[in-house]
């Protein structure tokens, strides 16, 4: 399956801005599964500089520099991904949660792999307590394979909470949206992140988009036409899995992988510092449209 992404975002100013820099976390990623045919940043005004970088995590991201005024500023970003379905698997065959952990924490007598270690412990948005900690242990009991375990929990998050746009904020944590069993994606994988961790199991936050028409007679996906969220957890034998809570499925040919990292604190579509702009309104258009045979 083939996709065109249009991914823009424009904020209008207050005042004249005398000078912005945004780190822009808006291009695919280069996966077995997801090849990225093309992809292309724009900034208007025209900014000083644009450069691209690489994080921790692999994520490709670009630094777009403005240092001349401007009232307003739009970033638009078009790809063209096309995407491969995953290969199924048998939740029950995986690794005993317990193990999962001893070898992602060290117990188990090797090294553990850089890669690994960074999703075990929470981060800035994933902390747990004591009531979200329960709530993952009600399935992950004694000996229950790893990712048999994930899939109920993912499915339990997604019967025990509701999507509600606009009760959360991009700074809401997962024991606030867990208390108040609401929220959106990225709450909904904030919650499920904090309950792997808490039991030191390694997760990791997925950024991407959902595909935004679905075809005749299917029904639409949570969180389409914006950016969308999910989680992965390491097992290993079959590596990164991921789940999306939100949908309460593993994610396929709807799904494109922006970006991955410990929370969306990390990996942020657009993040920086403007000056002088005072109170700034924000707009974001994201539009996923299957590509047809003849256009590819």
């Amino acid at each position: 399956m083939i996709y065109d992404i249009t991914h823009t975002t424009h904020y209008d100013y207050q005042n004249t801005a005398v000078f912005s820099q945004h780190l822009l976390r808006l291009s695919p990623r280069m996966l077995p599964g997801q090849r990225v045919i093309s992809s292309e940043i724009t900034v208007s005004p025209e900014p000083d500089s644009l450069v691209a970088e690489r994080d921790l995590f692999g994520n490709l991201g670009h630094v777009a520099t403005v240092s001349r005024p401007h009232a307003a500023i739009e970033i638009k970003a078009v790809s063209r991904v096309e995407c491969a379905a995953p290969s199924s698997m048998i939740f029950e065959a995986s690794t005993g949660w317990e193990e999962v952990r001893r070898m992602a924490t060290g117990r188990a007598g090797a090294p553990v792999p850089g890669a690994i270690a960074p999703f075990c412990y929470p981060s800035q948005m994933t902390g747990p307590n004591r009531e979200i900690e329960a709530y993952a242990r009600e399935c992950f009991t004694q000996g229950r394979p790893v990712l048999a375990a994930a899939q109920e929990l993912c499915g339990r998050i997604f019967t025990d909470f509701e999507y509600v746009p606009g009760t959360t904020a991009a700074d809401t944590l997962p024991t606030v949206s867990f208390a108040e069993k609401r929220g959106v994606c990225q709450d909904f994988a904030h919650v499920m992140l904090a309950c792997l961790r808490a039991l030191r199991l390694p997760a990791r936050y997925v950024s991407g988009y959902l595909k935004t028409h679905p075809a005749d007679g299917e029904e639409r996906l949570l969180g389409a036409d914006a950016s969308h969220a999910w989680i992965s957890i390491w097992e290993p034998v079959f590596g990164w899995v991921d789940f999306d809570p939100t949908n309460n499925l593993v994610p396929g040919l709807d799904h494109v992988t922006l970006a991955w990292a410990r929370d969306y604190a990390d990996v942020a579509p657009v993040a920086g510092t403007v000056i002088g702009a005072g109170e700034q309104i924000l707009s974001v258009g994201v539009d996923v449209a299957p590509v047809g045979p003849d256009q590819t």
